[in-house]
């Protein structure tokens, strides 16, 4: 067979005698051919052959990889960029319409709205005039001005995948067809709308972005009503202008007229030469108002979970929290989305339109990857993108199955409490600290939080003020919020007191199920306390949780620690030198050497994220979350 068509998976693929044709091949064949009838002078540049190269360009930029033969057969056939296969993300062949369809309906809006504020064409006007009423041409004129505004708001909100607006996009690119044909026999522009509404059927199923369910709180119903009072100003504003002698047929022609920025039969002059850009101008606010809150997304859950769903979660982690993060999602300041089967969740929170996971997943092994898949689709219909702050290497393949990308963010420290010790050179700061201190009196002492008494938590709350100095609590997936809640029953705190018996520090740890480990939550200070009383706390803390059956204690996360002390090469070298520009304002080169002094293990952590030009909003969600920028909106 010359030509053969196979339907696959991945999208539909072409043989030609028996060979597989590329998309990447036939644009390269079409610049090639172009190239050569240039050189051959078959034909000279033009508008067909400058589209006929960024037509054949496109093609190769689309199909890229299968330029790479150990690339080829990885990348999913889209309209778009084709992109690797997800298995745990929905399939749709049109995901790259929505950004090309907001394009388009700005580009047609705008060419509808010029022709609507030119004047018909001579022989098309004469001609129309034979087919409707003379009245019906400028009426049709002016609506056509804010369907056509209408049309490039909602663009935006087509870019963004958002249901609604594909919806009323169809509507106002199918309108706007026919008023084009009876304002002024533009055949040009309505064919134009039409097959972009085409467009738009086709690719119906890539809107999916859901939205709140209309109601009579909704900001739209003061909006309409400020609307209409609008129309009684207008239509007032016009009564006075034609000197309070035009009747109701003229008021209503010409207050549309202002509404569209059409010139109406009403002449404003001297006092009233405000009038038509006023109205107009408030009634382009009107719209763009209206299409913010009409195409708002479904929110994100605001309210935070009950105690019922805290002990579930709490019940998961129990069972099946190994990894050393695991317990800091019990933080009461995040969200949880649990599994179809309820045996896996993961933590979150919505910051700047990103869904912020904390750390990975929990749960068995076999449910991970629904519930993964239920987070991408559970983000999708309300318009959020997915990045997970935290994650560990081993996760990495069920993070990369739902499409997302990892970034290497820093190290956590992992303390083997068999193994350290304070002898040997290498550790001798720490052993200097820790001797002149208890020289100086210092003792320590590790309690579960369950047994400490109310003088004592009074002590350790007071200490934490003390440290904080009225700044807020910082964390998100590495950290506690607070000492607060039984949860926290087999946390551990261990504080230090001076000669005197002052309370001067503390440590709280909490507990690694599924192995013999404990996580540092925070670390709190008097600020007046002598240097080296937080390595005298890890040090008396290793030894105590040692006794106690803990064989390693996972420290503070050391950020970019890999670029400071390992660099692998130039462009490391470059961005350890950024890294180290920013230890001023956010302590990490610090607390890298801080953690280097006991000699830890190094365990990679990563921030995964969808896509690569998205990376700098997710950056920054990420660091709001933590505590390390000041938010400045809501969190949806």
């Amino acid at each position: 067979m010359l030509i053969r068509l196979e339907r696959h998976p991945f999208g539909p693929r072409v043989f030609v005698l028996g060979r597989r044709v590329h998309e990447c091949h036939v644009g390269l064949a079409v610049l090639l051919v172009l190239v050569v009838g240039a050189l051959t002078q078959l034909w000279q540049p033009s508008l067909w052959t400058g589209l006929a190269a960024l037509i054949g360009g496109w093609m190769v930029v689309k199909d890229w990889r299968d330029l790479v033969p150990s690339l080829r057969d990885t990348g999913v056939w889209r309209l778009g960029i084709h992109g690797r296969f997800a298995p745990l993300r929905a399939l749709r062949y049109a995901d790259g319409l929505p950004v090309l369809a907001g394009a388009v309906a700005f580009s047609v809006g705008v060419v509808n709205l010029l022709s609507a504020l030119t004047p018909n064409i001579a022989w098309r006007h004469h001609l129309l005039l034979q087919l409707e009423p003379v009245r019906a041409m400028p009426l049709l004129h002016t609506l056509a001005i804010p369907a056509s505004v209408a049309l490039i708001v909602t663009a935006f909100h087509l870019r963004a995948r958002r249901r609604r607006a594909w919806q009323v996009a169809l509507v106002l690119l199918v309108a706007l067809g026919f008023l084009n044909l009876f304002k002024g026999l533009d055949f040009e522009e309505a064919v134009l709308s039409w097959i972009a509404a085409a467009f738009l059927w086709w690719g119906r199923d890539s809107f999916v972005v859901r939205h709140k369910p209309l109601q009579w709180s909704s900001p739209l119903v003061p909006l309409a009503a400020a609307f209409g009072g609008l129309l009684v100003v207008a239509a007032s504003l016009v009564w006075i202008g034609s000197g309070r002698r035009a009747g109701a047929r003229v008021i209503g022609i010409d207050t549309l007229d202002l509404l569209g920025w059409s010139p109406g039969p009403v002449v404003y002059r001297d006092e009233l030469t405000w009038v038509p850009l006023a109205v107009g101008t408030a009634g382009l606010v009107v719209i763009v108002l209206a299409g913010y809150f009409f195409f708002r997304p479904l929110p994100a859950p605001r309210r935070l979970p009950d105690s019922a769903t805290h002990d579930a979660a709490g019940a998961i982690i129990r069972a099946h929290g190994s990894d050393t993060l695991s317990f800091f999602k019990l933080r009461r300041d995040l969200h949880y989305l649990f599994s179809s089967d309820q045996r896996a969740f993961l933590g979150y929170r919505v910051e700047g339109r990103v869904m912020l996971v904390a750390g990975d997943p929990v749960g068995p092994a076999d449910s991970l990857p629904s519930l993964v898949s239920e987070a991408l689709a559970f983000a999708e219909v309300r318009g959020l993108s997915v990045a997970a702050v935290g994650a560990s290497a081993p996760l990495l393949p069920l993070w990369r199955a739902a499409g997302l990308q990892p970034l290497y963010i820093g190290d956590e420290a992992i303390l083997e409490t068999t193994a350290f010790s304070l002898e040997g050179r290498a550790i001798r700061k720490v052993r200097q600290s820790v001797n002149r201190l208890e020289n100086a009196g210092y003792t320590a002492r590790a309690v579960e939080l369950a047994e400490v008494d109310d003088a004592t938590l009074a002590e350790l709350e007071h200490i934490s003020q003390l440290w904080l100095s009225g700044r807020a609590e910082r964390g998100f997936s590495m950290a506690m919020d607070s000492l607060e809640g039984e949860h926290q029953d087999e946390s551990v705190v261990v504080f230090a007191r001076d000669g005197s018996g002052t309370m001067r520090g503390f440590l709280h740890f909490v507990p690694v199920f599924g192995r013999p480990a404990m996580s540092l939550s925070f670390m709190r200070r008097d600020r007046n306390a002598p240097n080296g009383l937080t390595e005298f706390l890890v040090a008396r803390a290793v030894e105590q949780l040692r006794e106690q059956g803990v064989e390693e204690l996972s420290l503070n996360f050391a950020a970019f620690g890999r670029l400071l002390a390992r660099p692998g090469g130039t462009v490391d070298r470059l961005l350890a030198k950024l890294v180290s520009l920013g230890d001023r304002y956010f302590q990490i080169e610090s607390l890298y050497r801080f953690n280097a002094k006991f000699a830890p293990r190094w365990e990679p952590r990563y921030l995964v994220y969808e896509r690569i030009l998205g990376l700098p909003r997710v950056g920054l969600a990420a660091m709001v979350a933590e505590g390390q920028l000041p938010r400045l909106g809501s969190r949806g």
